[in-house]
């Protein structure tokens, strides 16, 4: 499960691996209109499968996917990439903030939309700033590309509280990037260890499925094989 700024292809190099250890890999794409939603549109893809599943979710994709789990009886892990590990009340841009070493929130600028009769503003990253604060180890030419097809989240979504903690009752595995501009790696810290996750750090920046797809689809197998029955 992607997150904001970000689209599935970001999965691209992290899917390839896990294809060639011969797993079925679905990367989903993420509404990114808001917690409950977003939640409900991954539990409905997740009942859907049939066999066990291991979550994995990228920045806001771990909030969606926290919300999302809890109570899932076929979900046998979670892996947090770089990402939020929300508590039931708090709400995802309250975690991005309550650390410093975050250059996102100023890179950001919005665009009224309107969906389906309800209007808001969508959040995107100025291109100008989207390699610097989101992307800063991966090749020009290729954040250039990254920053012409993000995906805009609605500022609202940000904004919503968490309802449901999958992580308190599913094994927790986190990735935890040193050189994040996004999620800073102090908030990262905060919410693995609140989490009693597995953590494995790396210097790496926020698009770490981008820049490090290996070290993110090990982290994964890590999960699928300690959680295999």
């Amino acid at each position: 499960m992607h997150g904001a700024f970000a689209e599935s292809a970001s999965w691209n190099g992290v899917a390839r691996r896990l294809q060639s250890e011969r797993l079925p890999v679905l990367a989903i794409a993420n509404p990114l209109r808001g917690l409950a939603p977003d939640a409900e549109y991954l539990r409905s893809v997740i009942d859907g499968i049939d066999g066990p599943v291991v979550v994995a979710g990228h920045s806001y994709g771990g909030s969606v996917a926290s919300e999302a789990t809890e109570g899932a009886a076929d979900v046998r892990a979670l892996v947090f990439v770089a990402s939020f590990i929300l508590e039931p009340g708090e709400s995802t841009g309250e975690l991005a903030g309550r650390f410093p070493g975050g250059e996102l929130g100023p890179a950001l600028t919005p665009v009224p939309c309107a969906v389906g009769g309800q209007s808001g503003d969508d959040l995107y990253i100025v291109q100008e700033k989207f390699r610097e604060v989101f992307a800063a180890d991966v090749p020009e030419a290729e954040a250039s590309l990254m920053a012409a097809t993000q995906r805009p989240i609605a500022a609202a979504a940000l904004e919503d509280a968490a309802s449901r903690a999958g992580w308190k009752a599913i094994p927790s595995w986190t990735l935890i990037t040193r050189q994040d501009l996004a999620v800073p790696a102090e908030s990262q810290r905060f919410m693995a260890e609140r989490a009693s996750a597995h953590a494995v750090e790396i210097d790496a920046s926020h698009a770490v499925t981008v820049s490090e797809p290996d070290a993110v689809a090990d982290l994964i197998l890590d999960a699928v094989r300690a959680t295999a029955r």
